[in-house]
């Protein structure tokens, strides 16, 4: 049989591997109009992260010829002759016995005059996004809109923000994605965008592009004015069915290749799939629904023995858009007498969860999950099951000791989808671990689950612990296949064999040569016990740990000094300013109190640093798993409402505790009264002023997933405040995983922050001196890495390209990632009259 396929996108390609056993019966000929084998649109905002576009390949060039597909790129089918069985395309003809259109989708472009002009562009292909990239990096582009609030239109908006352009998100609606989330929901996504920086306009139409050339504004119907430099139109897509209507299938109504069950068109010859086929009225723009229409469209080419027939899918989706978890299961809009809800709305967290109840069934009809999306795959499994729901479902989605009611993996069916993308049950990955695949990467290879968007991993793996368990085996906890240790028992090791070195420790408690797993761990957990010079452990660090900075995108590193309190004499200031200035850096002010300098060269790093300490600036560390900064308000110094001096306790606390490193980045935070503005009860470590004293909150996190601060004391006194941070911070350096947070080492904590409270106030282990001993330690052992470095010839000497010579490399040239905003000149005035003292 001759196989013809037109179209090789994520679908296109999917109905190649299902057909990869069979591959040397027939013969098969894809068509794909563009210049490289299928790639992966999914995580296609990952180009402008640093992905290659061979990086996002679904499949190497090798594979399509190791199975025989004839791959034809750049050339596109511009039509169908269906009497004599073959397509035209652009190079020739070729004949077909059986065809298959996986043409898929194209970007919908709303006909707003000025849609031509140069700087405007649609959010679609690799073509696509280097043309943006392009045109962003040109000098006189500053600011984009993309038009659309939808999925598309907020990945694209991602896009933009990498390339740091001032982005805006235009959405006719008067809510971002208005198909998956309610009003609520959306409410909270804004929110969490706006914080990004990200300017959002909804309620808004797009009236006209306008610039003489280029893209110079936007107007919207309101005759409101946006200017931008360049406008991405991700206003929804539209089926690529223009070679089947021209052949005279069966259309629908409003587009879209109808096809039946077996994913026929109305020539039994002709199959369609993906987003341009229409199935029961229905196109569906996700791509697991896609992959299931190849796997039965093969099913039914090869007459298999197998179901061979699409019975529609579910469209549930989760996903990370700009950071932010969103998630839709079943019908998010559900309506009805029948329907009711439970929601949660935390706006201090910018979390929002609603579930959807069908009251004739007690079964859930949809759930919507914004800002925090941990229960998406217990609910999408109660939905697809139609599982009958608890007494009280909000326990669903109540935070964990509020009331939470656990669905976990053993109570669902063998039937139940873990993987919607590869269409992998729980059955399945049962089998593949009974037949010996016992750990994650094992049940990947064997079933696929988990290569798809990802976000059934955490489910994999906890079926995976759960049924090793019930078996009877030990879950392995190992840090990674070279030490069969965690890593407490590894800093434990370390501690007590006083081992100074990553050779040490692996030559004698572990195997190999080590990897990019446990090299960073052991070389964060000889500086949290030894607090030796950083730069001993080179062989192992990462590359900010190794270089004392933090790479950026394009090469150049950030050069971050820290500043206790916020405080900086003027001397330091105009420092800043000279250094800035001589080696040409962009300057920013950060949230935390500081100022950072960005694009300096690796050969002039020594050069900055001398220069800022000569003032007596020290490092900040905002290259390392370390003390960030102690944000702070002005307190009763300034304040009216002030009742403390969060000043100097924040200086005071920077001072003590800066150079400790830990499993991740800690931040701390000291507020003058119960204002709260300084946001402590965001940060690790939460302090806020009260008229008796200090109350000390902990373990709370302002990053992916918010989580307020828990108050372990109250109204206590200095030394006590300090004694208790002492504890709490070095029990958590023992104990916590790697790249653990603080905030989710005390949600893992067996007995959470009772326990904490016993280990650190009571005193329940017997270790509370021996925690105070080692943090004074750190204390007592601080140095400046930067000062340590810049002032030794010898280690100076690796801060450069060539070993003979300290110069940069000619070759290398950097381009800045962003120009500094220059002040508007001021305008001419009259000359005002003097003003004399009496």
């Amino acid at each position: 049989m001759k196989i013809v396929v037109v179209g090789n996108g994520m679908v296109g390609c999917r109905f190649l591997q299902a057909l990869e056993n069979a591959s040397k019966e027939h013969e098969i000929i894809v068509f794909g109009e563009e210049p490289r084998p299928a790639y992966d649109r999914v995580h296609l905002s990952e180009f402008f992260s640093g992905k290659s576009a061979e990086d996002l390949l679904l499949k190497p060039l090798e594979w399509y010829q190791e199975m025989g597909f004839e791959l034809k790129m750049n050339e596109k089918v511009t039509s169908i002759d269906r009497e004599h069985k073959k397509v035209i395309t652009s190079k020739g003809e070729c004949s077909y016995d059986k065809l298959v259109l996986a043409t898929g989708s194209s970007p919908f472009v709303p006909p707003i005059p000025g849609n031509d002009k140069a700087g405007v562009f649609v959010y679609r292909t690799i073509e696509d996004l280097e043309a943006m990239m392009a045109w962003g990096a040109r000098n006189e582009v500053a600011s984009a809109a993309v038009v659309g609030g939808g999925l598309l239109g907020l990945e694209a908006a991602k896009a933009l923000v990498d390339m740091n352009l001032q982005t805006h998100v235009v959405e006719f609606a008067p809510r971002l994605m208005p198909r998956q989330i309610d009003d609520s929901g959306s409410q909270i996504l804004v929110k969490k965008i706006e914080e990004l920086g990200v300017q959002l306009h909804l309620s808004r139409g797009t009236k006209e592009i306008v610039g003489d050339v280029n893209v110079e504004s936007m107007v919207f119907s309101e005759e409101e004015s946006l200017p931008v430099d360049m406008v991405v139109i991700s206003a929804g897509i539209r089926p690529r069915d223009e070679l089947a209507k021209a052949s005279e299938l069966d259309m629908g109504e409003r587009g879209g290749i109808v096809v039946n069950d077996h994913l026929q068109t109305s020539d039994p010859d002709i199959y369609a799939i993906g987003e341009c086929a229409l199935h029961e009225g229905m196109i569906y723009g996700l791509v697991a629904p896609g992959y299931r229409m190849a796997e039965a469209a093969v099913a039914h080419l090869l007459e298999s023995s197998e179901p061979s027939t699409f019975a529609g899918a579910d469209m549930s989706t989760k996903l990370k858009l700009m950071g932010v978890d969103v998630a839709s299961i079943g019908n998010p809009g559900a309506q009805g007498d029948h329907i009711h809800s439970v929601e949660i709305l935390d706006r201090p967290s910018l979390v929002y969860k609603r579930l959807l109840i069908d009251s004739n069934t007690n079964t859930l009809a949809g759930a919507i999950l914004v800002g925090n999306a941990d229960e998406y795959g217990s609910l999408l499994q109660l939905y697809l099951g139609s599982s009958p729901l608890p007494e009280s479902p909000l326990g669903l989605i109540a935070p964990a000791g509020e009331g939470a009611v656990s669905v976990g993996v053993d109570a669902m069916d063998d039937s139940a989808q873990i993987c919607s993308c590869e269409n992998v049950c729980k059955g399945d990955i049962v089998a593949a671990i009974e037949d010996g695949a016992k750990d994650v990467p094992s049940i990947k290879a064997c079933t696929k689950a988990g290569t798809g968007c990802g976000s059934c991993v955490t489910l994999v793996t906890d079926l995976l612990n759960s049924e090793l368990e019930k078996s009877g085996e030990t879950i392995d906890t190992s840090l990674c296949e070279h030490f069969s240790y965690t890593r407490q028992e590894l800093l434990e090791i370390v501690k007590v064999k006083r081992i100074k070195s990553f050779d040490e420790l692996i030559d004698k408690h572990g195997q190999g040569h080590g990897c990019e797993i446990c090299r960073p761990a052991v070389a964060s957990i000889l500086a949290s016990v030894w607090n030796e010079y950083i730069l001993h452990h080179t062989e192992v660090q990462d590359t900010n740990d190794a270089f004392l900075a933090n790479m950026q995108k394009n090469g150049t590193y950030s050069v971050v000094p820290r500043v206790p309190g916020g405080e900086l004499t003027p001397l330091q200031l105009i420092r800043i300013g000279e250094v800035a200035r001589d080696f040409d850096l962009y300057t920013k002010i950060t949230g935390g109190q500081r100022i950072d300098l960005f694009g300096a060269r690796l050969e002039h790093l020594p050069d900055i640093w001398e220069s800022l300490g000569e003032v007596g600036l020290e490092s900040g560390h905002a290259y390392a798993k370390a003390l960030r900064t102690v944000k702070s308000c002005v307190g009763s110094t300034w304040c009216r409402f002030g009742v403390q001096d969060s000043t100097e306790m924040a200086i005071r606390l920077e001072n003590r505790y800066k150079g400790l490193r830990a499993p991740h980045k800690i931040k701390f935070a000291v507020s003058g009264c119960a204002r709260e503005c300084a946001e402590a009860q965001g940060k690790d470590i939460g302090v806020i002023a009260t008229e008796k004293g200090w109350n000390l909150y902990v373990c709370g996190n302002g990053g992916m997933v918010p989580q307020h601060a828990k108050l372990i004391l109250a109204d206590t006194n200095d030394e006590t405040l300090i004694r208790t941070i002492d504890r709490v911070l070095m029990f958590y350096v023992r104990t916590a995983d790697r790249l653990t947070r603080t905030a989710t080492w005390l949600n893992k904590l067996p007995g959470g922050l009772d326990h904490l409270k016993d280990v650190v106030l009571e005193d329940s282990l017997n270790i509370c001196d021996t925690l105070e001993k080692e943090m004074q330690h750190i204390i007592d052992t601080y140095q400046c890495e930067w000062k340590s470095t810049y002032t030794d010839p010898a280690k100076r000497a690796r801060f450069r390209h060539f070993v003979n010579d300290d110069k940069g490399d000619p070759n290398v040239s950097f381009t800045r990632e962003r120009d500094q905003i220059q002040p508007a000149p001021p305008k001419a005035t009259q000359p005002q009259p003097q003003l004399v003292e009496a």
